[in-house]
């Protein structure tokens, strides 16, 4: 599960990087995420369509480097791009759960909350941001219910880590702990490392996750809100010349 530190280093060194929380959530191509989603697990629809390069090139093509809303992907994307290399970041779970599971999980399968966050994304904004979230955890946890992915949690995060390093051979892949600093991934990258001094990008704790989480959110919200602002004064000024009519 990739955090905004290793994407900003990637971006400091020069990739074109995706990470979801610092990008216009209102841009993500959510609808392709939903398809991706459809592909990668058959049982959270009736797709019949599986995911090929050409359907990955179309949502993440454009980058060098992936990484949170392409992790639960990642092992399609690995068979799809043969030649990938990849940085494999194991937070410890204890410490990564809680941010996760209150500022992401909860906030597309909560209710009412997640309703709300639905409709407004939907039906306000042309946007299947909820729909595609919603497949994709219940998918990724094998989950029917919120219940479920939280008793699958720990075993799916554990068998996930597993099956990467199963599939990626050693030379393609590099185990990089948050602290290591630029040395080692430079090095597995093949680039230079910044200008001596350059600090490496700041690890977040849980206030600052959550934060971020919540940002992204509001930003959704608050444009769903510019959107709909000419139908909601049009709708009272219907509604109050009926009142006073």
């Amino acid at each position: 599960m990739a955090t905004k530190p290793i994407a900003q280093a990637y971006i400091d060194l020069g990739f074109r990087t995706h990470h979801g929380l610092m990008e216009d959530a209102t841009a993500t191509p959510w609808t392709l995420l939903e398809r991706a989603a459809e592909a990668t697990w058959p049982s959270s629809s009736q797709s019949t369509h599986s995911f090929v390069r050409t359907d990955w090139d179309a949502i993440w093509g454009s980058y060098d480097a992936v990484t949170d809303l392409a992790s639960p992907f990642v092992l399609e994307l690995i068979k799809a791009y043969l030649n990938a290399e990849v940085v494999v970041v194991q937070r410890d779970f204890e410490s990564w759960w809680p941010s996760f599971q209150s500022e992401i999980l909860n906030r597309v399968l909560d209710q009412p909350m997640a309703f709300i966050y639905g409709f407004i994304c939907w039906q306000v904004m042309g946007l299947r941001a909820v729909h595609a979230m919603r497949k994709i955890y219940f998918g990724f946890y094998s989950a029917k219910s919120k219940k479920e992915i939280i008793a699958n949690s720990r075993q799916r995060y554990d068998e996930y880590y597993a099956e990467i390093r199963q599939l990626v051979p050693p030379e393609r892949r590099h185990e990089y702990t948050l602290g290591d600093g630029w040395g080692p991934l430079c090095k597995f990258l093949g680039v230079e490392e910044p200008v001596e001094g350059t600090p490496f990008p700041r690890l977040n704790d849980t206030e600052a996750h959550m934060a971020e989480a919540g940002g992204s959110t509001n930003k959704i919200l608050m444009s769903a809100v510019k959107l709909a602002l000419p139908w909601v004064v049009l709708g009272g000024g219907v509604f109050m010349f009926y009142v006073y009519r």
